[in-house]
């Protein structure tokens, strides 16, 4: 009789050690599992957090483009999306309130290419490539930029991420100046785009800016520098010497066409 407690302890270890692992969270997609964080009261006014499989990202009601996307790339992720076919699927997100999202009305014969913030290229399951194509995740980006730096931009980095394992990244428009424009009277367009990566094996991180226009320049910054620009605290978990010391960032290579690219009218971003 005695060892009736002792076994029913044991059940329950055993019931324990069987438990389904825990699904992964939105904080995982995130340096430190912390999200960044608008620090301009203006830019933070109808912003809204959506959560996908592989990346969030910060919406804005008042631009109806992302402000941030964030993601935590892996080696392992960008080998299996390297094998999955481009699937085009753009779409409004039903996420959010029809007055403060784009549409794909807002694009059409704009002269502007749909720009993934979360690459699609960056995908490695059809689910998490269909969200990719949200609008919720796109913004005005000019065809002589998402089609040649950006796109170098973002194969340098996954590039970097197969050789070191993984990386955190936040990616984004950047909205400068008096005279911006909108898409249709509604989708605000970008004057510059960013992308930061954070290497948490190493403690650097950095980050890509290139104006949203012909041109294959881009500068590098470090976060800190990135953060007092954009008013985003984009790692908020990263140390102050982290932040103010930018990385040697992998350099981009302009190709004609990146690898394993399907054939297709917006490359694969």
């Amino acid at each position: 009789m005695k060892s009736a407690p002792l076994l029913t302890l044991t059940l329950a270890a055993l019931l324990a050690a069987c438990k389904a692992p825990t699904p992964p969270t939105c904080n995982d997609h995130f340096a430190g599992g912390a999200a960044p964080v608008i620090t301009s009261e203006s830019l933070a006014k109808k912003t809204v957090q959506l959560c996908y499989e592989e990346f969030a990202v910060g919406h804005s009601g008042i631009s109806r483009t992302p402000l941030w996307s964030a993601e935590h790339l892996t080696a392992e992720q960008i080998q299996a999306a390297r094998g999955l076919k481009r699937k085009n699927a753009f779409h409004a997100e039903d996420k959010l309130p029809e007055a403060d999202r784009a549409e794909l009305a807002d694009y059409v014969r704009s002269g502007y290419d749909r720009g993934h913030l979360a690459p699609n290229g960056d995908m490695d399951s059809e689910t998490a490539q269909q969200e990719s194509f949200s609008l919720a995740n796109i913004i005005p980006q000019h065809p002589k930029n998402n089609q040649r730096i950006w796109a170098a931009i973002e194969e340098a980095v996954r590039d970097y991420t197969e050789v070191e394992g993984q990386v955190y990244i936040v990616t984004g428009p950047i909205f400068e100046g008096e005279s911006l424009k909108r898409l249709n009277g509604r989708v605000l367009i970008p004057t510059s785009v960013y992308k930061a990566i954070y290497h948490p094996g190493r403690k650097v991180a950095g980050a890509y800016v290139t104006r949203n226009a012909p041109g294959d320049t881009y500068e590098t910054l470090s976060i800190a520098e990135l953060e007092t620009r954009i008013k985003i605290n984009v790692f908020p978990s990263l140390a102050p010497e982290v932040k103010a010391a930018a990385m040697e960032l992998p350099k981009p290579v302009i190709r004609s066409r990146n690898r394993n690219k399907s054939p297709s009218t917006e490359p694969k971003e």
